[in-house]
């Protein structure tokens, strides 16, 4: 499908250092972006799709890179189905497995968690719950797997690797377990704060600093944060990504961005949602944090975006999460929502509202058009302009 976004007022890039990107157009085939910036008819004739953005904003899709997968749309720590399409209303795009440690029974032999692993990134290879592209299968480190255990797990394209769960005496032995993913490619992420769950420990900053994993996961607690005297040591002894979560304490995630900023580490700072969990279902859970670091923060919003989408995607080594060409066609538009005080997204944002979603792409496929039913209404009506597929790309609104 080739499609088209056009009549945008602004461009947000995904990269903070570079924000913006000139132009009023996006054009995407084959589920890749193939051109930014102008364009004229002749490039617009042989769209299958032109959504009029009537000057709205385009951001890339959100990515949430702490989502508690478990098979299917379904999370049975909240008895909920269809929790990850009502995400996309949210403008995420991307969901990264947290690890399947939410499956009811969930095996802890290295055989089963093995198994379980390869089971939940096969089962997502082609099902994208309203169009989201979902990582799944992150082997969780338990005593009793052996290094050849990574090789047959690499073999097999796991590429991440949770600490954090099992069943060790000490933090510090998750160490050579984490060397091995790591040397073996794999992303290793490690949980950061409280024990959130019977039998599992504590992870602070002096366990983290030890371990050395690509990302210290909800590290404004999740949902208790480590001691405050962790943080400054993260920021400074460390190049590990610090990723915080909406499900995690505020106080702590906005002091955190001020640290990332003044020590020059943006490029570290993640934002992610930790959800679903105890903290409930949150399709706007992305955008709250976004909201409350443009607001309370400081922030620049673009830059809040940024650490939504293109600094989760080059941690991940993702293809998405940046508009430009040959990047993934995942792509939002938002707008400031209808009764509010600000006329644009960016504003709103700054000013503490959510935005309204009126389109979200992905693969470079319309998901819907016109209004999420999970956001107010925009003040601009994007609508699709020109289509030749028979499909409705409405979406549901409440």
């Amino acid at each position: 499908m080739k499609t088209a976004i056009v009549n945008l007022k602004t461009i947000v890039s995904g990269a903070w250092r570079k924000p913006f990107v000139s132009g009023d157009t996006i054009i995407s085939e084959g589920g890749t972006i193939r051109h930014v910036g102008t364009a004229d008819a002749a490039m617009l004739n042989d769209c299958d799709v032109v959504i009029d953005a009537d000057g709205a904003v385009a951001i890339p899709g959100l990515i949430d890179s702490h989502v508690h997968i478990t098979f299917g749309d379904y999370t049975p720590r909240q008895k909920t189905v269809g929790f990850l399409e009502s995400y996309t209303h949210g403008g995420v795009t991307t969901a990264i497995t947290a690890s399947e440690v939410h499956v009811p029974g969930r095996p802890k032999d290295p055989e089963g968690v093995k198994a379980l692993a390869v089971a939940a990134l096969k089962s997502f290879e082609s099902f994208r719950p309203g169009g989201m592209k979902v990582h799944a299968g992150s082997i969780i480190l338990e005593p009793g797997l052996v290094e050849a255990d990574f090789d047959e797990l690499a073999r097999k394209g796991i590429w991440l690797a949770k600490a954090g769960f099992g069943a060790f005496k000490t933090p510090y032995d998750y160490k050579p377990m984490i060397a091995w993913a790591k040397a073996r490619g794999m992303v290793t992420t490690v949980h950061t704060g409280g024990s959130s769950i019977p039998g599992s420990s504590g992870i602070w900053s002096e366990h983290i600093l030890a371990l050395d994993p690509d990302v210290s996961f909800h590290v404004n607690g999740g949902p208790v944060a480590m001691p405050d005297e962790g943080f400054p040591r993260l920021v400074n002894e460390s190049k590990v990504a610090l990723q915080v979560c909406t499900a995690g304490n505020l106080r702590t995630t906005l002091w955190l961005s001020r640290l990332v900023r003044e020590a020059d580490q943006f490029d570290r700072f993640l934002i992610a949602t930790d959800t679903p969990t105890g903290s409930g279902i949150m399709p706007l859970g992305m955008m709250y944090t976004i909201t409350h670091l443009a607001s309370l923060a400081d922030m620049p919003p673009e830059w809040a975006i940024a650490a939504a989408t293109g600094n989760n995607a080059r941690i991940y080594r993702l293809n998405s999460g940046i508009i430009a060409p040959g990047k993934d066609a995942d792509i939002v538009v938002i707008d400031a929502c209808s009764g509010g005080s600000k006329n644009d997204a960016l504003a709103a944002l700054s000013n503490g509202d959510v935005a309204a979603v009126g389109a979200v792409v992905t693969a470079g496929i319309p998901r819907f058009v016109g209004r999420s039913r999970n956001t107010p209404e925009g003040i601009r009506r994007v609508r699709v302009a020109k289509s030749t597929v028979m499909q409705d790309f409405s979406g549901a609104a409440h």
